[in-house]
């Protein structure tokens, strides 16, 4: 590639980011959609499921603990792969008609990112929430109220497992492409739109593309490095 095709890319890339242009901003908020519907999953089932591995002493709860932590790093195309044959037409959920919809692309992402919730959500909670566990439970408090003492306590850790699965979410590509198959309109988001412009030769919208979605991972990064910051103090 040739610098004055980099430059006009770029230079294309900034006009369409000033202008607002329409692709850009639908793609941008379909990316949003997705990866805020699929966090909002993935914390309704990690954080009681949290509250329920570090606040119960059961059999297998290491074990789960474990699994937890090392699917953390499963490679998105097996669990794409896995996913996209339980939603096809042939498959269990077949007759929901998940597949090639935002629905199944956010539902996909949340089973990617579940494992990061309850791993940081529990790492939290064990990090600061047992005393206050103990202690509450000492002055008579019910088990639903000892496990809201716990995440009142453990608020940064567990603001930050919910940002940090987001953003997992926001930059994802394998799932999304087996699951959405990139269809204008429909699940095209930043990733797959940004390899397919590529692909094309359209690098003006790409970078217009990628910057924004730097700019939102960097800005969730921030926010982190913030939470952090003040989760120590």
């Amino acid at each position: 590639m040739s610098w004055n095709a980099i430059t006009d890319g770029l230079g294309e890339a900034v006009r369409l980011i000033l202008t607002l242009d329409s692709t850009v901003f639908q793609i941008t908020l379909r990316s949003l959609e997705t990866a805020g519907l699929a966090t909002l999953i993935a914390t309704l089932i990690g954080l009681p499921l949290s509250v329920v591995i570090t606040m119960k002493d059961f059999p297998g709860r290491d074990t789960l603990k474990f699994l937890f932590n090392a699917l953390v790093g499963i490679p998105t195309v097996t669990l794409g792969l896995f996913l996209y044959m339980v939603m096809a037409r042939s498959g269990p959920l077949g007759a929901f008609n998940l597949l090639y919809t935002v629905q199944g692309v956010a539902i996909g992402q949340a089973f990617l990112i579940l494992p990061i919730t309850v791993t940081f959500i529990v790492s939290a909670i064990e990090s600061k929430g047992y005393e206050v566990r103990d202690l509450v439970r000492t002055l008579g408090a019910s088990e639903l109220q000892a496990a809201v003492a716990v995440l009142r306590e453990s608020y940064g850790g567990v603001s930050l497992a919910i940002i940090s699965s987001f953003n997992r979410a926001f930059a994802e590509l394998g799932i999304v492409t087996m699951l959405g198959a990139n269809i204008r309109g429909v699940t095209r988001v930043l990733t797959t739109a940004i390899a397919l412009e590529t692909n094309k030769g359209q690098f003006g919208l790409s970078f217009a593309l990628s910057f924004v979605l730097l700019f939102v991972v960097f800005l969730l990064n921030y926010v982190i490095r913030v939470l952090q910051g003040g989760d120590q103090t």
